[in-house]
């Protein structure tokens, strides 16, 4: 076994690409080495050891891997004099030996599964002075990391685990294939997680799984995800947000529990991917159009003023004209307040990059023009709404633009700026809540003034 005192007083800076599910094992990997004796630095160039967190979900993250990974080949020395690149998550557990063909400065690969092997291999391979280490964990050795020390990048938030894996198998996913199937952590090691938090300060708590709607399966025989929301919610957390949701397991319990537990916030992020029937059986999503329409429907009608967001997928292999512009009218008609949008880029590995796609690439970037004008339009609308209404918001830093200006967001989930109060420092307001009068409604953020104390 490798000698972790060779990590004591090295430092480290962690990269992250892609999901919250990364975000929060990427906290994990920090708390592994602050327990090490490593120091925390923002900058790559001054780290004796860089971890770059991984995601495979879509190409661009796969490019931005390989360019900035490589790039520590001509990087400048670190103080140690040597550095130590490790690369980890899901392009790790995918990717495993080919890493080391491809990416010359890869000195450690781990799979999504191994955080807790981290600090053994990064001290190995100090001492082996360049050789490279590889975990790769097979389906039996996955586990969750909720156990390990953590850094949190705020300390009024915090990402909670409740499952990890998907058995939905959509196929133009490569999740399930490197998170693994569906495995939930019990209902009571959730909640005494989110006591511990809530003790600690913690203010908002972002539940987190591939597929939080069949929480409970695996180890209850059926989700108790509404449970668990209940259950949360008299931690005395103050708010409550949860990713991912797939349509097809959001349950009427669920329903309730949303519109009755006061810290859930009203906003859902529930990815419809498109909005045609066609387009969804061959993603192998388990619902239709029309059901899609309806549960939008039930969500808006049971938490008034709930704010909707989606992903949507154009130009999925076989996608037509028609079945695009059944997108464009579900879009209008779920009446979303935000979309993330993507060109579908082919997971190797994943049954829909094996299906034909002969539509043209101008044509395909055509729709996603016109499907992003239809977003912005409706996001711009969503947030004229809220013109003149306090916004209470949880203040999350300052600005990058301007530092007389803290940034925060709101119960809803919209970023709202707004200007220091007179005779406050942002050491006061960053981590409290507070009421911010919109006078400023734009399309991704509101502008406003802060009225009242913060709390």
């Amino acid at each position: 076994m490798a000698d972790l005192m060779t990590l004591v007083g090295k430092t480290y800076a962690v990269k992250t690409f892609g999901c919250q599910m990364n975000l929060h094992d990427s906290e994990r990997v920090s708390g592994l080495l602050d327990q090490c004796g490593c120091i925390c630095v923002d900058e790559t160039d001054q780290a004796d050891i860089v971890v770059f967190m991984t995601c495979c979900v879509r190409e661009n993250a796969d490019q931005r891997l390989y360019g900035q990974a490589s790039a520590m080949v001509s990087a400048p020395k670190p103080p140690c004099g040597r550095r130590v690149v490790a690369i980890g998550g899901c392009i790790a557990q995918r990717d495993g030996e080919k890493i080391r063909k491809n990416i010359p400065a890869a000195d450690v690969v781990f799979g999504t599964s191994a955080l807790a092997s981290l600090p053994e291999l990064l001290a190995e391979a100090f001492s082996d002075d360049g050789s490279v280490v590889e975990v790769d964990t097979g389906e039996e050795g996955r586990g969750f990391s909720a156990d390990l020390p953590s850094r949190r990048a705020q300390r009024f938030h915090a990402w909670v685990p409740i499952m990890q894996g998907c058995n939905n198998f959509c196929t133009y996913c490569i999740v399930p294939y490197v998170r693994g199937r569906e495995k939930s952590r019990t209902l009571e090691a959730v909640v005494a997680e989110c006591e511990k938090l809530v003790a600690d300060g913690v203010r908002e708590i972002t539940l987190l799984g591939q597929n939080v709607n069949s929480y409970g399966r695996n180890i209850y025989g059926e989700p108790r995800f509404a449970e668990l929301l209940r259950a949360v919610g008299q931690t005395g957390v103050e708010r409550i947000r949860f990713t991912s949701s797939n349509p097809k397991d959001l349950s009427e319990e669920t329903i309730r529990a949303m519109a009755e537990v006061p810290a859930v916030m009203p906003h859902l992020h529930l990815a419809v991917q498109s909005g045609s029937t066609c387009v969804l059986k061959a993603m192998n999503r388990s619902y239709t159009r029309e059901e899609y329409l309806d549960l939008a429907r039930r969500l808006k009608e049971a938490i008034p003023g709930l704010a909707l967001s989606t992903d949507i997928i154009v130009g999925f292999p076989g996608e037509t004209e028609e079945d695009f512009e059944e997108t464009l009218s579900l879009v209008k008609e779920a009446g979303f307040s935000s979309a993330f949008t993507f060109i579908y880029s082919p997971r190797p590995g994943t049954p829909a990059a094996k299906m034909p796609n002969d539509t043209p690439h101008e044509v395909i970037q055509e729709r996603f023009d016109r499907l992003a004008d239809q977003v912005a339009r409706q996001a711009h609308d969503a947030n004229q709404a809220d013109l003149g209404t306090l916004s209470t918001v949880l203040v999350e830093g300052i600005s990058k633009r301007d530092d007389s200006v803290l940034v925060g967001h709101s119960e809803k989930n919209q970023t709202v700026h707004f200007c220091l109060p007179v005779g406050l420092s942002a050491e006061d307001l960053i981590g409290k809540i507070v009421d911010v009068r919109v006078r400023e409604a734009k399309t991704w953020y509101l502008r406003g003034e802060v009225e009242g104390d913060p709390r």
